[in-house]
């Protein structure tokens, strides 16, 4: 086992594209950290250079105590997991998690034991015997992951392994990939685009942008204090709802409504200023429902009402600019979400309440913000503004 530290690693590719700049960071022995971020963010080609299957441009890659900045991939005791299962479709699956034991001269013996040991925690008893293409996707991936397990590496590093699966299977999937790396308790970095997927599997996630690192933190603290801009529109879904407010006499004015900023000390240079105000969906209650003070209440129409059963998905615009910054953009990841930063009539809005709301479309209702659990971002630098 071992930790994995990068330092002020960066990647160029000869045609001057820079997909990695100036990385500094750390996993810790038996962490399980995801890299995650949209298309073309750098987290893969950290991966690559880390595995050593890209050249760094600039920096160091330490293996435990090893500088690897030099070492071939098969000499850095790590063992990579991609999409692609590349299972040999005519051997069995014993063979394929053996193979990479038998071409390093390992005796029957170690090579039945190990591979045994990986079939038990990955339910692959029964299937030992079977080709690829008798196996469920699911199989496929878990003998994928056996090749791996067997070679006993230092560190498994994951390339969006799951991305082949369908949905139910990749949340079967998901579980199953903590509870091994749980067990095994190896030193672990998993690629993901998918900002679920990397919320419920990561110990702490490293979030990417145009190749530099946004933040690396727990699940919760991600959500709770994102870093900017980027992460607060990116971590969370439905995401957080975002509009321009002013700073004006202990209240963030935005549109038609304001709301009570509860004497922020961080908010005291913004009097007068216009800030980004965000609000996550579940920090709305249907007021019907709430004992909450009258100015933490607002005034919607109601333009969509989604029914998930645990929960009301009320959907509303308020009279007030999105927040249309490079950052949030480069967080959108649907063509809708971008229509609705150009959109003159205001700026949709999601609040997730109870599911005993009454309220319907078309509905005038009041929603209750807890204005306790706000957040404000800076325009200019994008950056939060402490509490």
């Amino acid at each position: 086992m071992a930790n994995i530290a990068l330092e002020s690693v960066s990647k160029v590719y000869p045609d001057g594209t820079r997909a990695v700049h100036d990385l500094d960071l750390e996993i810790e022995d038996g962490e399980l950290a995801v890299f995650v971020g949209p298309s073309g963010c750098g987290k893969t080609s950290a991966l690559r250079m880390i595995a050593g299957l890209e050249e760094i441009t600039d920096g160091t890659i330490k293996v435990g105590d090893r500088v690897v900045n030099d070492l071939p991939p098969k000499d850095r005791d790590i063992a990579m997991i991609f999409q692609n299962y590349a299972l040999y479709p005519h051997m069995s699956s014993f063979d394929n998690m053996a193979f990479a034991l038998k071409m390093r001269g390992h005796d029957r013996s170690e090579i039945k034991r190990r591979v045994d040991d990986a079939a038990r925690v990955l339910g692959l008893v029964d299937v030992l015997k079977k080709k690829p293409r008798t196996l469920s996707g699911g199989q496929r991936q878990r003998v994928a992951m056996g090749r791996a397990i067997v070679r006993e590496p230092q560190a498994f590093l994951m390339d969006e392994p799951l991305s082949n699966l369908d949905a139910k299977l990749r949340v079967q999937m998901r579980a199953e990939i903590a509870r091994i790396q749980r067990d095994l308790s190896v030193t672990t970095i998993y690629v993901t685009h998918d900002q679920s997927e990397a919320m419920t599997l990561g110990d702490r996630v490293a979030v990417m942008r145009k190749g530099e690192l946004q933040q690396l933190a727990s699940p919760q603290e991600l959500y709770r204090e994102p870093a900017n801009l980027f992460v607060a529109e990116f971590i969370g879904s439905p995401a957080m709802n975002l509009v321009e407010a002013t700073i004006e006499g202990g209240l963030a004015r935005f549109g038609e409504y304001s709301l009570p900023v509860d004497g922020r000390a961080g908010l005291g240079s913004y009097e007068g200023r216009k800030v980004a105000l965000g609000i996550r969906p579940e920090d709305f209650e249907d007021a019907a429902l709430s004992d909450a003070p009258a100015g933490s209440r607002l005034p919607v129409t109601v333009d969509l009402r989604e029914d998930m059963g645990s929960e009301i998905f009320l959907h509303f615009s308020v009279s007030a600019p999105h927040v249309a910054t490079e950052e949030v953009r480069d967080a959108v990841e649907t063509e809708e979400a971008l229509a609705a930063l150009e959109n003159p009539a205001g700026t949709p809005f999601v609040g997730r309440v109870g599911r005993e709301s009454r309220a319907r479309e078309g509905d005038r209702i009041e929603v209750a913000v807890d204005t306790r659990m706000l957040h404000f971002f800076d325009l200019e630098t994008s950056a939060s503004i402490s509490k």
